[in-house]
């Protein structure tokens, strides 16, 4: 198995994950139980478009933006508004194209994705918008990252540390969790994962909204 430079030793390796999986499935059962089916709807709507566009317009952004609960009263909101919708297009069905390509690996693909859409306003850093964007455009490979997943990271003990980089080891994380899980994992989705995160992160405070 390929890890990240945050995986630990690998005499931890094991337990570690073990303790992991322990907490994300009862978690996951718990988002799905307390979280309306209709709350993805718009990550659901643009994940459809960009399906049959290739790419995200400043539309599709403005909509995961309310989707993710960011502040839309900030420059870089002006500033990417202030583009032409076919720049913000040729700059995303890049991003799309390298997240959907298979002749990578997963976090090879996050951190190409994360890379390119790093152009746009409001992407250069902080992770959380960028994610919701790239997890839009390849949902079975993608996932979303923000300041909840982190918190039950440093909570279960994996390590994800901020320097540059680090949605595509993020990503990696979740290979090795999905990895590990052996039987636990069948039919999980790096999306699953990161919603048992975000439920877990959240845990003594369910209504917190995220942030980058």
């Amino acid at each position: 198995m390929k890890k990240s430079v945050d995986t630990p030793a690998d005499e931890d390796f094991a337990a570690l994950y073990d303790r992991a999986w322990d907490i994300l499935i009862p978690a996951r059962a718990s988002y799905l139980a307390d979280i309306s089916p209709d709350y993805d709807e718009v990550l659901r709507e643009v994940a459809q478009r960009t399906e049959h566009a290739g790419s995200l317009g400043k539309t599709d952004i403005a909509a995961l933006v309310v989707w993710k609960r960011l502040s839309a009263q900030t420059r870089w909101v002006t500033a990417l508004m202030s583009l032409l919708d076919t720049h913000v297009r040729a700059v995303t069905e890049r991003a799309v194209t390298a997240a959907r390509d298979t002749a990578l690996t997963r976090s090879e693909a996050a951190r190409t994705g994360r890379g390119i859409i790093a152009e746009l306003p409001g992407f250069r850093t902080g992770d959380a918008l960028a994610s919701a964007v790239l997890t839009a455009a390849a949902p079975q490979r993608m996932a979303v990252y923000d300041r909840r997943v982190q918190h039950a990271l440093d909570t279960l003990g994996l390590t994800l540390t901020p320097t540059p980089g680090r949605y595509g080891r993020y990503l990696q994380l979740l290979d090795d969790l999905l990895h590990h899980g052996g039987a636990r994992a069948d039919g999980w989705t790096a999306r699953e994962i990161d919603t048992a995160l975000y439920w877990t992160g959240g845990s003594d405070n369910p209504t917190q909204p995220p942030t980058t």
